[in-house]
């Protein structure tokens, strides 16, 4: 094992298909346990499945990882561009013996009941040249030993042991002279100088097959720390069709960066306490991969949701401020964009809500929009009962909250009708809708002119 390296981490994600939230998760505990030991942390492509590449795959996996803030130190490497250096590596390996040139046709192969019977492993080396001289196709295999155990020690699982007579002689190099993802992956991480290697627990059978590698080369072999699986709610592989799966659905559904992040990480690591929301420094600062436990772990959206609505609380005022000068580029008060920030904030469970929440204090409603509310709160009276806060609310000089609440009090007592069929009315012709921030916030917001006006219309 590497005890004397520095502490090198990647993240190795192949364009094929969108960020899942497993990969994601993967790529935070790699992020943060470079940060914590003030190591580097770098992002390599693993495209040599060329049938299956997507470029827009790729463009997507780099947009999410900077949506999310875990900005690499290096990289990204792309492994289609190294080629060479993995034709080299298996070269070496049949130059040593401890490889093999395999003719044998895909028609071969899938005649086969129990893998690869190893058919080409003792072909002579000279027959092999003269058959690739003469155009043969073939592949590189590795040869495995037939007998004995591999093992390794996993950092959160202990020690893993596999019999050899368990793995197959895998192919490195296909016949499109580009490596799969085991002598790939090993090589890379070797000239990479990568000293831990964590991933999800699907790599775990195939970890034997890169130990047996990593000796056949005569290189040290990194520590291996394989992730708890995550599960849908209700058990099972998380996927679309169980609910959002995709870091970029989580985006378009209004989840800040950092609360995904704080709860993906939380999805088999614990800080060693009852904290649940954290910044990304207080991650740092608590990981370890000791505190990383094996069992699988389910998703819990609504936990997710919480979580999304405690972020959306710490985030300042001014955040929200940009965001509405963004949605209404027309609005010249500057001061009204803080106003709306600070009374929507608390009612934020998504940041997409922003839009449909503040829509009335910059765009005048056209009609009640909230059927319900409709039906529940407007009587034949409430024209005549806005008329009467209308009257009210004229009269006065300096207007805010306390005189406004002021002026609903007294025409209850003047007219003896209860605050409620005011307040509700008001709401609906103001707003348009139902519910929101409280009625006097609201209406200081807009102000004395704006409010007498879309009362007005009423009648």
């Amino acid at each position: 094992m590497i005890e004397s390296k520095p502490v090198r981490v990647r993240f190795a994600p192949s364009p094929t298909g969108y960020l899942h939230v497993g990969g994601a998760r993967t790529a935070i505990y790699n992020y943060l346990f470079a940060k914590a030991a003030g190591a580097t942390f770098y992002l390599r492509i693993e495209d040599t499945d060329r049938k299956r590449y997507n470029e827009d795959a790729l463009n997507d996996l780099l947009r999410d990882l900077k949506w999310l803030g875990l900005d690499w130190d290096e990289g990204p490497y792309f492994q289609s561009e190294r080629l060479e250096i993995y034709g080299k590596a298996a070269q070496q390996l049949i130059d040593s013996g401890k490889a093999y040139y395999c003719f044998c046709t895909e028609e071969r192969l899938q005649t086969l009941e129990h893998g690869y019977d190893r058919h080409c492993r003792d072909l002579p080396l000279d027959e092999a040249q003269k058959r690739i001289e003469a155009g043969e196709k073939f592949v590189i295999r590795f040869k495995s030993p037939p007998d004995g155990i591999t093992k390794f020690n996993d950092l959160i699982r202990g020690e893993i042991e596999t019999p050899n007579k368990d793995l197959d002689d895998l192919v490195l190099l296909k016949r499109d002279k580009f490596p799969t993802y085991h002598l790939a992956s090993v090589v890379d991480d070797h000239y990479m100088q990568t000293s831990h290697v964590l991933r999800g627990d699907e790599w775990i059978s195939s970890t034997p097959k890169h130990v047996l590698l990593y000796n056949a080369f005569g290189w040290e072999v990194p520590f291996f720390c394989h992730l708890p699986v995550i599960l849908a709610p209700g058990g099972g592989k998380l996927s679309k069709r169980k609910g959002a799966a995709s870091v970029g659905d989580f985006r378009d559904l209004g989840y800040l960066p950092h609360a995904l992040v704080n709860f993906l990480s939380l999805l088999g690591w614990s800080p060693g306490d009852d904290r649940e929301v954290m910044s990304l420094e207080e991650m740092i600062k608590a990981f370890s991969l000791e505190r990383i436990h094996p069992k699988a772990v389910a998703f819990d959206e609504k936990k997710l949701e919480w979580m999304n609505g405690m972020h959306i609380r710490l985030l300042p005022d001014s955040f929200f401020a940009e965001e509405l000068k963004k949605l209404y580029p027309n609005e010249t008060d500057e001061g009204k964009f803080l106003k709306v920030a600070a009374l929507l904030k608390p009612r934020l469970k998504f940041t997409n809500e922003l839009l449909a929440m503040s829509k009335y204090f910059f765009e005048r409603p056209e009609k009640c929009e909230d059927g319900k509310a409709y039906a529940k709160y407007w009587t034949e009276q409430s024209p005549e009962h806005i008329g009467l806060v209308s009257k009210e609310l004229e009269k006065i000089e300096d207007f805010n909250i306390k005189n406004i609440e002021a002026a609903f009090m007294k025409v209850c007592e003047d007219s003896e009708v209860k605050l409620g069929s005011l307040a509700q009315p008001v709401r609906l012709a103001i707003s348009g809708v139902g519910a929101g921030p409280g009625l006097w916030e609201i209406l200081e917001c807009l102000g004395k002119d704006e409010c007498i006006f879309r009362l007005r219309r009423v009648n």
